[in-house]
């Protein structure tokens, strides 16, 4: 429910104690912010930030709810633990997605394409060739990759998968 993006609205909204501010330090609309904010918590039916008006003078803001702290505090748990487990060669080998030299490549990412759901990676490696791989938009987000990258093309044998 609550990806990278997500996760880095709340916090920024927990350090500026504002929105707004929230929206500028990420480089982000303020309504684009508002609305995800309104997509969380439709999706979860309670407040994850509490808005205050000031005065003439200003003072207005904003600021997490226990359940927004605890949102942040459980994606980073999650992250964490996934970082753990894409880490560990091992946990992949048992599940019989054995990494090795021969399907890895290496490169830099020159694109990518979000339509709807997927979105479309296209990685430069240095044979030169360009390699593209069709993954969820979610996946782009959760990697947080970005043109310019450089990352793995992991190919198994009916796909091509982008690890960071």
């Amino acid at each position: 429910m609550l990806g990278k993006g997500g996760a880095e609205i709340l916090k920024a909204i927990e350090t500026e104690q504002s929105i707004s501010k929230a929206a500028e330090k990420l480089d982000m609309s303020y309504r684009y912010v508002w609305n995800y904010l309104q997509k969380i918590q439709k999706a979860i039916e309670a407040p994850v930030v509490i808005t205050f008006k000031g005065g003439k003078s200003g003072g207005g803001g904003a600021k997490l709810t226990e359940l927004g702290q605890s949102l942040i505090e459980e994606y980073q748990r999650v992250e964490g633990r996934m970082s753990e487990v894409l880490a560990d060669q091992e946990c992949w080998e048992v599940l019989g997605l054995k990494l090795s030299a021969r399907n890895q490549l290496k490169g830099k990412i020159v694109s990518i394409e979000k339509d709807g759901v997927t979105a479309k990676v296209k990685v430069e490696i240095k044979a030169p060739a360009v390699i593209t791989s069709v993954i969820t938009k979610e996946a782009v987000e959760d990697l947080g990759i970005k043109v310019g990258d450089e990352v793995n093309a992991v190919v198994k044998s009916t796909e091509v998968m982008i690890s960071k």
